[in-house]
């Protein structure tokens, strides 16, 4: 079952990893979506480290839906609807499952330095000027300590 055919209020971690993963790295290799994984755990070690709750989160659900964070879930993004649409049997999708499960069962390793943040290459968001990136990874650049 996905989270698309459960309640909404109560959305399956793997599968909203995996959408994300698919959403914001289908483009990527493997290890590109293991590393947008990882930085969604790392948000949410950060936000248990703080007591449990953060801006942005403090589970993979809520990290992964925070509005305005991970831009495959906004309400305007061109390709929400294949987000939402999209099911196992997909061969990239099922790659975006298999690494969610890893990720919720612990064993992803971080390869992106404890970054919480990332954007693509030859953009330059507010949030990013003035720091160094931890890692990057395909098109991706990789940050922590934003927040």
């Amino acid at each position: 079952m996905n989270a698309l055919s459960e309640p909404l209020n109560h959305p399956d971690p793997v599968d909203i990893l995996a959408r994300t993963l698919w959403g914001e790295a289908r483009g990527e290799s493997k290890a590109g979506r293991e590393a947008v994984a990882r930085v969604v755990l790392n948000r949410v070690a950060h936000a248990r480290a703080k007591g449990g709750r953060f801006w942005w989160g403090g589970d993979i659900v809520s990290v992964c839906l925070k509005p305005w964070q991970f831009s495959c879930w906004n309400a305007n993004d061109p390709n929400r609807a294949k987000l939402e649409a999209v099911q196992e049997g997909n061969k990239l999708f099922d790659q975006c499952l298999r690494i969610a499960k890893s990720a919720v069962g612990g064993e992803l390793e971080d390869s992106v330095n404890g970054a919480t943040h990332y954007h693509v290459e030859g953009l330059s968001p507010p949030w990013a000027r003035g720091r160094e990136p931890v890692a990057k990874l395909g098109r991706h650049v990789f940050y922590k300590d934003v927040g």
